[in-house]
């Protein structure tokens, strides 16, 4: 079974089960926050 990525998957038990990807973006949304920058 290929990998996908787990949106929205927050159970690590479930993403090593069905063999997810999961792509952790703290740092993206901590710099985000600390620029104020506009989402279009």
């Amino acid at each position: 079974m290929a990998n996908i990525v787990a949106i929205g998957e927050q159970d690590f038990g479930k993403i090593i089960e069905y063999n997810s990807f999961y792509i952790d973006k703290t740092a993206f949304m901590k710099e985000w926050w600390e620029n104020r920058d506009a989402v279009h």
